[in-house]
């Protein structure tokens, strides 16, 4: 598979692409949607919120999915940009923040299902309207916490990516360290407290990471020929 790329820095473009992708998407999803509409310390007004803006509700949950096909793609061709540094490595990493997708695209589910749940259907008519808006609130705390734990998988994925691109001789050392930084902040979302505490400063460590590794790639991709060396070695 390796021996087939011939344009190794489309192919860091192309990933350099994808990840901002899903960088813009998680921001507008979380922040301009999750963040203004939810209030966990109160269910009637985050059900209130939900109700009264319904189609931004439902365009978030799209952008969510958009995020994580994103995200799936960017690991798929992150593994295929750093296999010749070293594949076993390389697919570890793959497969772990595959494993974090996984996570948090069944954690979304939640959080469109908090909609049905505030929709009214006949079969939770035998539910008060509080005890309605209750369950809501549940679902959304759910898709908040098992976002929060596919978090912990990607900070494994991003250390064993930074420790590649650290190695690699085809991309500069100074986007290994700060993605090891970066994945090394994520880990503290093993211990859901400690990262939902730290998750300010952690969260601009990893954007910053993220916003330099993006930069690189798009503009200036990958060193070719030093690429092909690893690659044919």
């Amino acid at each position: 598979m390796t021996a087939r790329i011939t344009k190794p820095r489309r192919l860091a473009r192309t990933i350099g692409a994808l990840f901002l992708l899903t960088i813009v998407a998680g921001i507008f999803a979380q922040g301009f949607v999750s963040e203004r509409l939810i209030n966990f310390g109160d269910g009637a007004a985050t059900a209130n919120n939900i109700l009264n803006n319904k189609g931004l509700f439902q365009l978030g949950f799209a952008v969510y999915l958009i995020e994580m096909a994103s995200q799936v793609a960017t690991a798929a061709l992150f593994y295929l940009l750093l296999r010749p540094v070293n594949g076993s490595i390389a697919l570890t990493a793959a497969f772990l923040e595959l494993t974090g997708c996984i996570i948090k695209s069944f954690a979304r589910v939640f959080f469109i299902t908090s909609l049905f749940v505030l929709g009214g259907t006949a079969s939770l008519s035998a539910f008060s309207t509080p005890q309605l808006q209750s369950l809501a609130l549940l679902l959304l705390k759910v898709n908040d916490h098992g976002a929060a734990m596919a978090l912990a998988f990607f900070g494994f994925s991003t250390i064993l990516n930074g420790f590649l691109m650290f190695r690699s001789t085809f991309l500069p050392k100074f986007l290994g360290v700060l993605g090891m930084i970066a994945g090394i902040g994520w880990l503290a979302f093993l211990y859901p407290p400690l990262g939902y505490r730290a998750f300010l400063f952690v969260a601009l460590v990893g954007l910053l990471g993220a916003a330099a590794t993006i930069f690189w790639l798009l503009v200036f991709g990958v060193n070719e020929e030093r690429w092909k060396e690893r690659a044919g070695a």
